[in-house]
């Protein structure tokens, strides 16, 4: 794998609270547009509650309008055998109301890590999905508790044809992938698409806000970012956020959500001619960074940071 996602736009829309309830539905039918109208990628999953009938709904309206809408998308399509995988797809094409997939996010559980790393014919079957149109490319997602699997096929080469690049949370909070495999992802140059671009808020409400953060640890995280971003004198939140993200070479996409227009086109005016980090807030936070995994993330129980 190398870097193979170099047509893919600095920011993707993330779709997350379109599912949330708690937001009137037309706020979210209105987010959707915007985003539509923009001219964004989009990353979903059957996961997000009614996300993916909310985009369905959007795209029908946007191509009844004087401009016909085609929205690239970033799909969830889990882990298990090839069969599941097909299956999963299938049930986000009827929603969604698209005839294929252009980016399917696979997930190393389910027996498909232990695929990985064997290579072999299941392997191939996934192949088959590309091949036969429903799926343009593949990623695979990582997190600290499943690196042990990609690290071993990226190193077997088992990933070489099928796997584009990998998705992951890589924010100035959290590089949701041990040490051993980021190592190995910098050194291979492989593209890296980064989710949950500010860690869910800014830093100094989730440092000072109880209850803001969603988990005690990035509270405590915050509390040692905090500093950092205050040193360096960029403006906003948003802004040091992107900038982190894309001074790594190998990132070639951030995934951020939001429920406002307003914080969407923030999104996107940040996202313009983005300047890399200055090296020593850089060389503080990976130094960090490292520490955390090795202490706290490798060790976490899955899906609980």
């Amino acid at each position: 794998m190398t870097r193979l996602l170099r047509d893919l736009p600095t920011l993707i829309y993330g779709t997350t609270r379109l599912g949330d309830r708690s937001v009137p539905r037309q706020q979210r039918l209105e987010v959707a547009r915007a985003a539509v109208d923009r001219g964004l990628w989009m990353h979903t999953s059957r996961q997000y509650d009614e996300a993916l009938e909310l985009l369905g709904e959007t795209f029908t309206n946007a191509n009844q309008s004087d401009t016909k809408a085609k929205t690239a998308l970033i799909v969830k399509v889990g882990g298990g055998t090839a069969e599941d995988v097909r299956t999963t797809v299938a049930e986000n094409l009827e929603p969604l109301g698209v005839e294929a997939i252009d980016i399917g996010q696979l997930s190393p559980v389910d027996g498909l890590e232990n695929d990985l790393v064997a290579g072999g014919a299941a392997l191939s079957r996934l192949r088959e999905l590309k091949d036969e149109g429903l799926v343009g490319r593949f990623v695979l997602e990582i997190f600290p508790w499943t690196s042990a699997a990609p690290l071993e096929a990226i190193r077997r080469g088992h990933l070489d044809d099928l796997i584009d690049g990998v998705i992951t949370y890589y924010n100035p909070l959290q590089r949701f992938a041990s040490n051993e495999l980021w190592a190995e992802l910098v050194e291979r140059n492989v593209s890296i698409i980064s989710m949950r671009t500010v860690a869910g808020a800014p830093v100094h409400i989730l440092r000072d806000v109880p209850g803001a953060a969603w988990r005690p640890y990035l509270q405590e995280r915050a509390v040692e970012i905090a500093p950092i971003f205050e040193r360096s004198g960029i403006e906003t939140w948003v802004e040091f956020c992107l900038r982190f993200a894309h001074s790594q070479p190998q990132v070639v996409a951030t995934v951020g959500s939001t429920s406002r227009i307003e914080n969407l086109d923030e999104l996107l005016r940040r996202s313009i001619d983005i300047e890399p980090l200055p090296e020593e807030v850089l060389h503080d936070i990976a130094a960090i960074q490292s520490r955390w995994s090795e202490e706290t993330d490798i060790f976490a129980e899955p899906w609980t940071m």
